[in-house]
């Protein structure tokens, strides 16, 4: 892995945060469905992070979303969406994602576990931080998505809903 530093979001320029966002991937990401799950909500700064590279120069991201999963009885249960884990073009596959990813997921409270969503590559989130779509397959998103690739990571799956719709946490 490339040496990197990785520091708290919330101490970079939201501007440079946007113009990597944008070359990660493209300007037309704010159509995504993932940024309807998470609208109008501020993403929590305990659990996203910055990489810095050994030139000083952000080369990486991840933000985390306060976000819940309403069932049938519109009952709300609080959950932390993972993403998006952005890597400039040039700079991937050199760890960042990886160091980033390890870095969120490990900052998540041991007292208070809420379930992790995200929108990703089963066999890859699965294999290094035990995400699964195995649990979401009742699961909506307010837009298209793949089914497959909505994935949850949890202590004890049996608290997951088995159906429901998610949405921004406005609790």
């Amino acid at each position: 892995m490339a040496l990197a530093t990785l520091i708290p979001l919330d101490n970079v320029d939201p501007a440079l945060v946007e113009a990597l966002l944008d070359r990660a991937f493209e300007p037309e990401r704010r159509t995504r469905t993932a940024y309807k799950v998470r609208e109008g909500v501020d993403w929590l700064p305990a659990l996203s992070f910055a990489a810095i590279d050994e030139h000083d120069h952000l080369v990486g991201t991840i933000q985390c979303w306060p976000v819940a999963l309403t069932d049938a009885e519109g009952k709300a249960h609080p959950m932390v969406m993972v993403g998006p884990v952005a890597v400039l073009p040039e700079n991937q596959g050199a760890g960042y994602g990886k160091a980033l990813m390890t870095a969120s997921l490990a900052a998540l409270s041991p007292l208070a576990p809420l379930p992790q969503v995200m929108i990703g590559d089963p066999e890859y989130y699965g294999r290094f931080w035990g995400f699964s779509n195995a649990h979401t397959c009742g699961w909506s998103l307010p837009g298209p998505f793949e089914q497959r690739r909505l994935l949850a990571r949890c202590d004890n799956p049996a608290v997951l809903p088995r159906e429901g719709m998610l949405g921004p946490w406005r609790g």
